[in-house]
């Protein structure tokens, strides 16, 4: 005789077993993101970037850390490489994305070696048309424009974006280190208070500490050149993004943050 299934029976004991199974799967964690050039992320041994020793401050257990950034990359290179497009294919709800350029946006936009980087200055609206010599275009936009793309887009995936200013280089006057609040680091400002995204002036927490040290010990911490730091000076800098980041404190980001 063959026995039909009672399904009045079995389906409350179907739901329960899917409910305790769901129960124990771990919700993924958040997943924070980094992206930016060479001070951020740099193989070349002995240099360093600040987002490679990061992860030391957070509590891993509860968040994953992407460093996503590349040399010599800029806010325009980044997009037209499609490295940004990388991140978004994977970015979700409760993620964070800071961001650090300026290093290498300062030449004239145009399909040259050197001008493939460039950027327009500013954070307007203006662009410039370029036809490369396999026929393709490219708009090229404003340093604002870029990062206000990254901005829009990670806020568009629910995640929450983080801008912060280029940190300075070994460049010194007058026994004063020369910082960016004239041009990328007050446009980095300007387009996170445009956006509602949250802000870590990295150029003047880093450039204070400089000062501080002066000419002699500060170029100790740039190995070969004025802009790329060693171990040392990466840890620095990133010890500088702590700091910006526990000023602003409605950010959920300190939720993450290793208890001291």
């Amino acid at each position: 005789m063959k026995i039909k299934p009672n399904f009045r029976i079995f389906l409350p004991v179907l739901l329960f077993t899917v409910i305790m199974v769901t129960a124990f799967i771990a919700p993924p964690k958040p997943v924070f993101y980094i992206i930016g050039d060479s001070t951020v992320r740099n193989t070349n041994r002995p240099q360093c970037g600040w987002g490679e020793v990061i992860g030391a401050y957070f509590d891993t257990s509860e968040i994953d850390i992407s460093n996503q950034a590349m040399a010599g990359r800029s806010t325009r290179t980044f997009v037209s490489e499609g490295r940004w497009d990388k991140v978004l294919s994977t970015l979700k709800p409760g993620d964070f994305v800071i961001m650090q350029f300026g290093h290498n946006e300062g030449s004239v936009p145009d399909t040259t070696r050197n001008g493939r980087r460039g950027v327009l200055k500013g954070i307007g609206d203006e662009t410039k048309d370029l036809l490369w010599p396999d026929g393709k275009a490219e708009t090229v936009n404003t340093y604002g424009w870029y990062l206000r793309k990254f901005i829009n887009d990670a806020k568009a995936k629910g995640a929450i974006p983080i801008v912060a200013s280029m940190i300075p280089r070994n460049e010194f006057r007058e026994g004063k280190v020369m910082r960016a609040s004239n041009d990328y680091g007050k446009w980095a400002a300007e387009v996170a208070v445009q956006t509602g995204a949250y802000f870590i002036d990295l150029n003047r927490i880093t450039s204070d500490k400089y000062d501080l040290l002066g000419p002699v010990e500060t170029k100790k911490l740039f190995p070969g050149d004025h802009t790329h730091t060693n171990l040392e000076g990466a840890t620095i800098n990133a010890a500088s993004v702590i700091e910006g980041l526990k000023e602003i404190k409605d950010c959920p980001l300190n939720n993450f943050l290793l208890k001291n």
